[in-house]
């Protein structure tokens, strides 16, 4: 489990280049599309964050001061929550689509603070480290409430959520609960910081599944047939894949503490 979980940097940072790769495409195509990862105010700032996003992607990827990126990729991130987002789950407080793109954003911005948070802060202190640790600190508090919400969500859509399961799979209605389960028991034990390393192997697991089996082939499908809501297909793949390596990189985080508890 050790070797997979300590893959969740590698993933996330891939997660984070099909982001920026998906702005620069969707700039280049005149799109403009709310939800992750798009910052549609203009081309302009559609190609700004797509070169960020890339470029905070290669440092994570290859570790060079990816401390620093994560940190700031975060702040990115929660920013765009709260520019973007926020008012619109509070004009919409009963949408669960609405809803569901706050959190996503928010888990993403969780995700890259927790991996902040794994890694070494450097050989000189300096006057701000302080703020930045209790802002990272935050990082695996934000994934869990996250995937609580997510949990609770699916239980108030089973049916939508039962539809995507593919049709070769059986009891469609079962892993629509299980699911929904699944997010909420991970998502405490994430805040209360009990078995958060085999839960968040495990829901990293359940993710990256869902980038296989469920969105991968429809990101085909839909690229194949031209359907112009392919964006919308990738998106939701690399969300899926995002989140993957966000449950393992909170899986690492938690097996570092239970590591220095242990000394």
């Amino acid at each position: 489990m050790d070797k997979i979980i300590a893959k969740g940097q590698l993933i996330f940072g891939i997660a984070i280049a099909a982001y920026g790769v998906e702005d620069l495409i969707c700039a280049h195509l005149g799109l403009s599309i709310p939800g992750v990862p798009w910052f549609p105010m203009s081309v302009f700032w559609e190609c700004v964050t797509g070169i960020a996003l890339i470029a905070a992607a290669i440092s994570i990827i290859v570790n060079v001061q990816a401390r620093l990126t994560a940190t700031l990729l975060g702040i990115l991130f929660l920013l765009y929550v709260l520019v973007s987002e926020l008012p619109q789950v509070i004009g919409r407080p009963m949408s669960v689509s609405t809803r569901t793109v706050f959190f996503e954003a928010l888990a993403i911005c969780a995700s890259a603070w927790t991996l902040a948070a794994t890694l070494p802060t450097g050989i000189s202190p300096r006057p701000w480290n302080n703020v930045v640790d209790k802002l990272i600190g935050s990082g695996p508090y934000l994934f869990g409430i996250s995937s609580v919400v997510f949990g609770i969500d699916h239980f108030l859509v089973l049916a939508v959520i039962a539809s995507l399961v593919p049709a070769w799979m059986p009891g469609a209605m079962f892993w629509a609960y299980f699911t929904g389960a699944a997010f909420v028991a991970v998502g405490i034990s994430l805040v209360i910081k009990w078995m958060d390393r085999w839960g968040g192997f495990l829901l990293g697991l359940m993710f990256l599944l869902w980038f296989l089996l469920l969105h991968s082939p429809r990101v085909v499908a839909a690229f194949r047939s031209h359907d112009p809501n392919a964006p919308d297909e990738w998106s939701s793949a690399f969300i899926a894949l995002a989140m993957c390596g966000g449950s393992w990189i909170c899986a690492w985080h938690g097996q570092q503490r239970d590591r220095q508890d242990s000394k």
